[in-house]
């Protein structure tokens, strides 16, 4: 009797393992890590959606760093923020203050003679929040003012003037060359002194263009 009820508990036991059902156990298509086909889409595709910004959008910036002709380097790091938000469609997906960083591309001292003052520079990437993005912009580029104004004044002061102010710059030697550069005219001013250079301090306008589209990831409202 004993053996009888023992066999008889065994097969229920063997019955109830094999009728276990697939809503018994995780359903592992749900994981697109699995690589099953039908996979749910992760929870962030149903929380974000990507959106391209189309080159050619203006990005109203100011700089959060200085730059400048006579202390700037090429490829020192440059950076700013914009002023306000950047939509597409009639949706904002780019807030105010989103960071931007770049570097120098070009910076050039005012020569003596040579050329006016330049700093140049360009944003090679974009931050919102912790994530990041590389973004291509047009480059900036400053040039100092022209001053032919200021050196026609300064050459029709006289050689008299231009020797005085050549010996104060460069002794004896300076003033012999003040005297003699032009004839007889005050040229040597122009000459000893340097024209002006271009400074940029934070809070200067900065305000560049996509060069390429640049595809974002924003939240879905």
């Amino acid at each position: 009797m004993k053996t009888v009820l023992v066999l008889t508990l065994a097969a229920s036991v063997a019955v109830g393992a094999c009728g276990t059902t697939a809503s018994d156990v995780p359903n592992t298509s749900l994981h697109p890590e699995n690589g099953t086909a039908g996979a749910a889409r992760p929870a962030t595709a149903l929380l974000y959606r990507d959106v391209t910004i189309p080159d050619g959008t203006s990005l109203p910036l100011i700089l959060t760093s200085s730059v400048a002709s006579d202390t700037s380097a090429i490829e020192d790091a440059v950076s700013a923020e914009l002023t306000r938000p950047i939509a597409v469609d009639g949706r904002e997906v780019l807030p105010a203050g989103t960071r931007l960083a770049g570097v120098v591309t070009a910076a050039d001292s005012s020569g003596r003679v040579k050329g006016r003052a330049r700093v140049a520079f360009q944003f090679t990437s974009l931050s919102v929040g912790n994530t990041h993005y590389d973004v291509r912009t047009a480059q900036l580029s400053h040039v100092a003012s022209a001053t032919k104004s200021e050196d026609a004044t300064k050459i029709g002061i006289g050689a008299g003037a231009g020797a005085v102010i050549g010996g104060i710059l460069g002794g004896k030697d300076g003033a012999a060359k003040g005297a003699a550069v032009g004839g007889g005219a005050g040229t040597g001013v122009v000459l000893a002194t340097k024209g002006k250079e271009v400074r940029l301090a934070p809070g200067a306008d900065a305000t560049t263009q996509l060069t390429a589209p640049l595809t974002v990831r924003v939240r879905r409202s």
